[in-house]
């Protein structure tokens, strides 16, 4: 979430992004299996990225979409709050996949899984304005 740290403003754009955990194989990078627990066969697995939902956390949400985000200004997923108080976001993800035998053409993996990211607490503030006159 861009602002960091969890906090933003009343109204103020608060920009989203999804990115992939280091533990684990991420959509895209292939993950070889050992041949000696596959029956001698060399097993290549590719987890690919279907789509995301993003639940703001106030009723609001955007997706199932491809959009990963972005930080400001050039983030797609973007969300400002009308009340403040703190809010559960989550970003859940749908995967599907391909495996390759012996080297062979990948072929596609029947279903997908869904994935639900962590709750991540938002705390919106709330912000109040005050005119001061010269010499006060």
């Amino acid at each position: 979430m861009q602002p960091p740290g969890g906090r933003t403003l009343v109204t103020l754009p608060t920009y989203y992004q999804v990115s992939w955990s280091e533990r684990g194989f991420e959509p895209g990078e292939i993950d070889s299996l050992n041949p000696r627990d596959w029956f001698g066969l060399d097993v290549r697995v590719k987890p690919l990225f279907e789509s995301v939902t993003y639940a703001f956390g106030d009723g609001a949400g955007e997706g199932p979409t491809r959009d990963l985000g972005g930080p400001y200004p050039t983030g797609g997923i973007v969300h400002a709050y009308e009340s403040g108080g703190v809010f559960d976001v989550q970003a859940s993800a749908v995967l599907t996949g391909q495996v390759s035998l012996n080297g062979s053409a990948w072929i596609d993996i029947p279903g997908h899984a869904d994935v639900a990211g962590p709750v991540v607490p938002l705390t919106v503030l709330t912000a109040r304005n005050h005119l001061y006159l010269p010499g006060d």
